[in-house]
């Protein structure tokens, strides 16, 4: 027989978030309030900081993104909280520690001692009793290369292809596209199974072409999202006209995903009421996703561009049930 606790937690919907970094924790932790049943995908291109430096010394996944979706799925204990905080931690100064955090060193450290990406992250959600699974986008780390209209102040009127993803994210050029070195990168079979099994995936919030596009540009991954029986949520950023994407508008993004990935079919884009300058373009730019619009206050009060849990926890629980 199976008790109140067991039968509750497999009538509640099994979730996917995809994306990366502050936007990816933010979804997480609204999804801890609405169901247990919860997979992150996390994006591995990250080449900066602490995560940049581990990467190149150690020719591993960035881990800086693969923890905050940790950190943010733990349980929310003194016990998880201790641990999270922990994870977060990050040394000072300007000797060979300084600038790391403490979890990305011990998930670097599992890696090494077990062989095996997965696993060293599994044990850490151990640790941390996590509120679900955390899994990596590709199996070895990616570049992002991307074509910037006016990357080169001198002249604003090229186009130039840059790399990296730290590069891309701080161009005051425009993104006009983006790729993937290599082009066709594995994809761990955990990643692809919880996509294939799931009720719901839900795709960004995020930093648009380093977060959150790049899941649609792994060939393996983009194919599962396409042929999955779950229902796709696209959450669009509270600011969607700054950093990689200034001077876009909502519908902007809409057409960015078309381009990027014009087989992939959406059912419901979410979008707070402050992003929406025409609510009748808007509709129509997510009608041609497959999508329905809903409009939803999911930001917090006196904080610009960041998330209320509770507030984006009852719109994913509006809209996933």
């Amino acid at each position: 027989m199976t008790g109140p606790t067991e039968e509750r937690r497999f009538t509640q919907p099994r979730v996917v978030a995809l994306g990366g970094g502050h936007g990816l924790a933010a979804s997480l932790a609204a999804l801890k309030l609405i169901t247990d049943r919860i997979t992150a995908v996390v994006t591995v291109a990250d080449d900066g900081g602490s995560s940049g430096r581990l990467r190149d010394e150690f020719d591993v996944l960035p881990p800086g993104d693969l923890r905050m979706a940790l950190s943010a799925l733990c349980d929310d204990t003194e016990w998880g909280h201790t641990w999270r905080d922990v994870l977060q931690h990050r040394f000072q100064g300007d000797g060979p520690l300084g600038g790391h955090a403490l979890g990305n060193l011990l998930i670097v450290s599992l890696w090494d001692l077990l062989d095996d990406t997965v696993g060293g992250l599994d044990l850490v959600g151990r640790l941390l009793n996590s509120r679900g699974r955390v899994l990596p986008m590709a199996s070895s780390p990616l570049e992002i290369e991307a074509d910037i209209l006016g990357h080169d102040p001198t002249r604003p009127d090229a186009l130039v292809t840059v790399r990296g993803q730290h590069v891309v994210a701080s161009s005051r050029g425009t993104v006009q596209g983006v790729r993937l070195l290599p082009a066709d990168p594995g994809c761990p079979l955990e990643t692809l199974a919880a996509v294939r099994n799931a009720d719901w995936v839900l795709l960004g919030p995020g930093s648009w072409f380093t977060s959150v596009l790049p899941h649609v540009l792994v060939p393996s991954l983009r194919e599962a999202l396409t042929t999955t029986s779950a229902r796709l949520l696209l959450n669009l950023n509270l600011e969607i006209h700054i950093g990689e994407t200034k001077g876009f508008r909502a519908q902007d993004h809409l057409e960015s995903l078309l381009k990027h990935a014009p087989e992939l079919r959406v059912d419901v884009v979410l979008a707070d009421p402050s992003c929406v300058d025409d609510p009748a373009v808007l509709r129509a730019a997510a009608a041609g996703l497959g999508a329905e619009l809903v409009v939803s206050t999911v930001s917090a009060v006196g904080s610009l561009g960041q998330h209320d849990s509770l507030r984006l926890a009852a719109a994913y629980r509006d809209v996933i049930g």
